[in-house]
């Protein structure tokens, strides 16, 4: 089979931590390799914001990265590349009508609006993952919103036309259906988790005694609960956070969101307690997942959250927000322990119970890691995936004679 995944912002080859590239990067790059482990051929085709980037780069076995030209070679904000996107859909349609991939797979609403506007003339069919939804994200963020004007009708017309959409979290339905998406057209796939990485055994980073010690990773915005958590961290003696993401530790400084974590901290009086590392490798996250009593993920929102299972797969408990997909990844009391968001009162006093009881710390831990192996292994989910795009391609065949099988 071949397939087109569309992912107009989020390269699976960018470097993770930055305000625009955190999950859906890691996601659309991990289905594509396990997708393509079962012998499919996949191009990803991503916005080009590197005059000196090849055309083609091959990602993995089977999977070749394509930088598609629209709007200029440069790093942007994606809330500013809707005017672009007319360009990338024409070069998309052009690739296509040399080469048609069996079934399109967008991410993000701007993908999904390109996909449908090149695929539609072809009569490719066309998958939907939103990753995030525009009616969520103004909900919570009100006039700080940066989101075109556009995106809600748009994003309401993407659910009604897609031929599948494929939603990350049982949350996320709901919010489809009210957008007038067919239910009947919606199926839910959670995004997954690398087993080979991120495992309970395996070192842990060094860290000082007698303190104990907690971790946030992701993106540095204010969405992400960061501030939460340092408001929480008051009230924890003998504790550390340590907080992973943003930019290369030595361009914090220039990092607006760094910089208000770190007013927040001396103004708490928490300087010595708030460890800000910048951008972690990827490959060094495990060892520091595993050297932390617990991974803190306290979002005001969460389309679905992957570092979270990360951190279950590496046995640490987590303690989430009780939001979108964390509300179906972390079972509270089971797996992870979940709390109200931008509660930092209710996070301090799960977190103080938490830590003072290392045996519930184990036993959680141990079961979190044994979901994340049975339900969300990177294999299982495309799997799945590909479940659901072979109807579709058995309808294009029978519309479309003229593409080789």
């Amino acid at each position: 089979m071949r397939i087109a995944m569309v992912s107009e912002h989020a390269s699976p080859l960018a470097a993770l931590g930055g305000v625009d590239a955190g999950g859906q990067n890691v996601h659309v790059a991990a289905l594509s390799e396990h997708l393509a482990r079962t012998g499919a051929r996949v191009v990803v085709h991503t916005r080009r914001e590197d005059d000196a980037l090849p055309r083609r780069v091959p990602m993995a076995r089977g999977v070749v990265v394509e930088h598609v030209d629209a709007g200029p070679p440069s790093t942007l904000p994606k809330d500013q590349l809707l005017p672009f996107m007319g360009e990338f859909a024409d070069q998309l349609l052009a690739t296509w009508r040399r080469d048609p991939p069996d079934v399109v797979h967008a991410h993000f609403w701007m993908s999904g609006l390109a996909a449908l506007r090149a695929a539609r003339p072809l009569r490719i069919p066309v998958v939907q993952t939103f990753h995030a939804l525009g009616v969520v994200k103004r909900r919570h963020q009100g006039d700080r919103d940066t989101s075109p004007r556009l995106r809600m009708p748009l994003e309401a017309m993407i659910a009604r036309k897609a031929d599948l959409i494929v939603a990350t979290c049982s949350d996320e339905v709901f919010e489809l259906l009210r957008l007038g998406a067919d239910a009947a057209r919606i199926s839910v796939v959670p995004c997954g988790v690398d087993l080979d990485l991120f495992r309970p055994d395996g070192p842990a980073a060094p860290r000082a005694a007698g303190r104990h010690r907690l971790l946030y990773v992701g993106r540095l915005v204010e969405r992400k609960g960061i501030g939460n958590i340092i408001t929480a961290l008051a009230g924890l003696p003998d504790t550390e956070l340590l907080v992973a993401g943003g930019p290369d530790r030595a361009h914090l400084i220039d990092d607006p969101e760094a910089s208000r974590l770190a007013a927040l901290a001396e103004r708490l009086g928490l300087r010595d307690r708030v460890h800000l590392l910048g951008r972690v490798e990827r490959a060094a996250l495990p060892a520091l997942m595993r050297s932390a009593d617990a991974v803190v993920a306290v979002p005001w929102y969460e389309p679905f959250g992957i570092v979270p299972l990360e951190a279950m797969a590496c046995g640490v408990v987590v303690v989430a927000s009780a939001v979108g997909g964390l509300v179906d990844t972390v079972v509270d009391g089971v797996t992870g322990v979940q709390v109200p968001a931008r509660s930092p009162a209710r996070l301090a006093a799960a977190l103080r119970r938490l830590l003072a009881e290392p045996e519930r710390r184990s036993q959680l831990g141990l079961a979190g890691a044994a979901r994340a192996r049975r339900r969300y292994g990177w294999g299982r989910v495309a799997a799945s995936t590909l479940d659901l795009y072979r109807p579709l391609t058995r309808s294009l065949f029978a519309t479309r004679p003229w593409v080789a099988r």
